[in-house]
Order: structure tokens, then sequence, then C-alpha cells
């Protein structure tokens, strides 16, 4: 019997595809900027001999710099719906350039408090709001069978592309010093990456990454924007898989955010002269642990989609969460510069997989005149959760970043997450297996159901529709 050739997903055939290949260039410079931008700003606050800080100190950093995206965000979900997302990925970037400049200037001069932290938000709000545009127009430029290699290439690459910008602008830092000069001039360097990126994106067509049906006035009320979150939070939760995602990655990111700032305080107060040559501490330890988180993003990309089609997205989900549970508590507890390494590389794999099944499962579930919403209800989520968790943190964990406590709420944690996903997987089959098998419950004195006629075959659908199709 024939069976219907599938469109083929792999890394040649999606760079093949010229549209693409500009998209992921547009991401790849805007994150390498990023992650210039982020080691500047992480060596200001952290690691600046001119200045010193606390776990509230950086938890409250964190959440000036994220915590008012939550307002911005739903605003960005009806604009990326009502604009040409090619223009928002254009001028965003622009503005970003801009206020880099403006960060890098605060830097120089010294300046700290409220005005410091306003800047950055506002190149932290603009960022996600670019990070939405740049997913919400992905399937614009794949096909739907390659959404998965798609979004692990897209997103891995482009978290990689940060890491390197990070460890660039961590190698500069080495060579030129430390001091509210040097992480001035990393954050105005940021400026030409952005600059790049928006001219890379100019290349589309204006109407090409959708919306498909453009709204062409851009204004948009308070009462729209309620209206239209509303519409997109009904729409997600009307598809089990798109709801069941989000609250997978929220849980995820409250254990990361716990992580993320064990690993600093670690760095910052106690790794300061364990691990000798191979594992330092200080900035130049973190950046190992960037640097093989990053390998872990790029592993879990490579594997992702090969997993993806054998398993399926929900289970593969249930199985790297874990082995989130498992690798934070076989190696993080060890508290050791090598095991905090091995741990990050771990949970990039964990974070990563995650991610790209999260990602696929949003696109394929919701239509695309409610992608924009709802990718910006999504990057919301992923701010509040990692926020809520930095601020609990701050108050939990002691200055010098060792809680044994701590690790062993987040591996049992992922455990737990592991488990309930896997039951609610198990339960939508059983379900799908009572709509597609109703004859195994009739009394055995009840007629035999109609034996299949020759040629046809049964086929069922994502909902459980029994459908027939002609065999071929």
């Amino acid at each position: 019997m024939a069976g219907v050739q599938q469109a083929p997903t792999t890394v040649r055939h999606l760079l093949a595809r010229r549209d693409f290949r500009r998209l992921l260039a547009t991401r790849l410079t805007s994150q390498f900027g990023d992650g210039v931008f982020q080691a500047a700003l992480a060596g200001t606050v952290l690691f600046n001999p001119q200045r010193a800080a606390d776990p509230i100190d950086v938890a409250a950093g964190f959440a000036v710099l994220l915590l008012p995206y939550s307002l911005v965000g739903p605003f960005a979900g009806v604009w990326l719906d009502r604009w040409s997302r090619r223009q928002v990925l254009l001028v965003a970037n622009l503005v970003r350039a801009v206020l880099v400049v403006l960060v890098g200037g605060l830097v120089l001069a010294g300046v700290q408090g409220a005005c410091f932290y306003v800047a950055g938000l506002a190149v932290f709000s603009v960022n996600r709001f670019i990070l939405s545009a740049l997913s919400a127009g992905l399937p614009h430029v794949t096909d739907e069978p390659s959404l998965v290699s798609a979004n692990a290439l897209s997103t891995t690459s482009g978290a990689i592309a940060s890491v390197v910008g990070g460890g660039a602008a961590i190698g500069v830092t080495a060579l030129g010093g430390s001091g509210n000069a040097g992480y001035a001039a990393l954050a105005v360097a940021a400026a030409l990456p952005y600059v790049t990126s928006s001219a890379v994106v100019s290349g589309f067509p204006r109407p090409y990454l959708g919306p498909d049906h453009l709204t062409r006035t851009a204004r948009a009320s308070a009462r729209d924007v309620l209206e239209g979150m509303l519409a997109g939070a009904r729409h997600v939760l009307q598809h089990a898989p798109a709801a069941s995602a989000l609250g997978v990655m929220s849980v995820h990111r409250v254990f990361y955010g716990l992580l993320t700032l064990m690993t600093l305080l670690l760095y910052r107060n106690t790794f300061t002269e364990q691990g000798g040559r191979f594992f330092p501490g200080g900035l130049t330890g973190l950046g190992e642990v960037l640097a093989l988180g990053a390998a872990g993003t790029l592993l879990a990309a490579v594997v992702t989609p090969w997993a993806v089609r054998r398993i399926g997205k929900a289970w593969w989900i249930t199985a790297m969460l874990a082995v989130g549970g498992v690798g934070q508590l076989a190696l993080g507890s060890l508290f050791t510069p090598w095991s905090i390494v091995l741990a990050g590389f771990a949970l990039g794999f964990v974070a990563q997989a995650v991610k790209i099944c999260v990602d696929t499962t949003l696109q394929e579930s919701v239509d695309d005149d409610f992608r924009g919403r709802v990718f910006s209800v999504y990057d919301t989520l992923f701010n509040v959760t990692f926020v809520a968790a930095l601020l609990a943190a701050a108050f939990w964990l002691p200055p010098s970043g060792r809680s044994l406590p701590a690790l062993v709420v987040v591996g049992v944690g992922y455990l737990l997450t592991a488990a309930v996903f896997a039951r609610w997987c198990l339960r939508r089959q059983r379900r799908a297996s009572d709509v597609l098998h109703p004859a195994e419950v009739l009394h055995a004195d009840a007629p035999a159901p109609p034996a299949e006629e020759p040629g046809v075959r049964r086929r069922t659908s994502d909902a459980g529709r029994d459908l027939t199709q002609p065999r071929t």
C-alpha cells in the first residue's frame, strides 16, 4: 500500500528556503546583540568592583526589568496581530540600538537606581516584543511538517548566538578590564548587531510574515486590548494541548528562576577561589556555565526532532521534566564548580527541549490571527513565573547560594510535574480510545459491528472523530 509522502524536515530542507534563512539571520544577529548587552548588564550589576549586590538587590533588579513587561505584553500581542510583523522587527531593532547607547551612557556616568533600571526595562521590553514577533512569523517561512525542526533550529541557534555574544563580551572584558568604562563600551557595542538585524529583515516584503488578515488601523484602546486578550485566552483554553504546554512551561520557569539566582550567588560569593584553572569562579566561571548550557541547547536541537517523531511532543516533554529533576538532584547538590557546570549543561538541554515542543504546540494549535496575542501571553508568563521565583529565592537562599533544601524542592518539583503531565497524557489517550472503540463495551449478545468494506481503512483525527479514506 502506497503511503502519503511526507515533506522533508531536515535542516538542509529548511535552509534551502531563502525566506527561512533571512528570518533566521534576523534572529541570530538580534540575539547576538542580546548576549553582548546582557553580559554588560551582568558585569555592571554583579561583578563590577565599583558596585555591590546582595540576593534581594539582584532579584529586585530582575523584577524591575522584567515584570513591567506583563503590562506591555497584552498591548504587544494586539499590535502583533494588527501590524506587519516585518515592520515590528525592523523598527524595534532600531529602537533597541538607540536605547542601549543610552544605557551605556548611564553606566559610564555611574548612574544607579531607578533611572538605570528604567532604561534597562525599555530594552528588555522591546526584546520580548521582538522574540514574540519572530515566533509568530516562523510558520510563514516553513511548512507545517517542518515546524518542530524549524523551532529547534531557530530557537537553539538563537540561544547559542546569545551565548556567543555574551562570551565575546566577557572575553573583551578580560582583556580590557572591568569597571564602568568597560561595561559601558560593551552596552554600546550591542547597537551594531541590532542595526544589522533591522537591515536583514528589511529584505522581506511588508506583509510577508503576517498576520494573514492585517487590520489597517494601529490604534488599540484599553477595551480593544482586554477583549483581544480574553479572546486569545479563550482560544488557548479551547485547545487542551496548548493550555497544558503553557502550564508546563510556567512551572519549569519557576524552577529555572530559583536555579538562576542560586548560580549567580554561587559564582558571586562562593566560587571565588575554588576550581582553579579549569573551573574558575567569578564572571569567567559563570561564562563556563553559560557555554555548557549553550552546548546543552545545541544537543537538544539535534535530538528533539528525532525524539518527537518517535514518541511525540507530550511524552518527550514528560521525559525531559524527569531528566531535569534527576540531573539537578544528582549534580547541583554537590555545590562544586565542575558539578554546577555539568548541571548547567543538563538544564540547558531540558529547557531547550521543552521550549521547542511548547513553541511548536502553540504554533500548531492556535490560528494565525491569534498567534501574536498567544505568544505575548506566553512571554508574559515566561517572565512573571521567572521573576516570582527569583523574588522568593532572594528571601530563601543564603548569600552564599548553597541550599540543599532548595535543590531538593527543584528536583522533586520537576519529578512531580512529570508525573502529573504523564497522567494527563494517559487520560487524553484513554478518552480518545473510548471514542474510537465503542464496540469493546458492547454486551456479549449484542450484534457484531459490520465488517469493514474492502478498500477502505479507518483513520482517526486529532479530535477523535472516526474518518474513512480510500486506500491508495
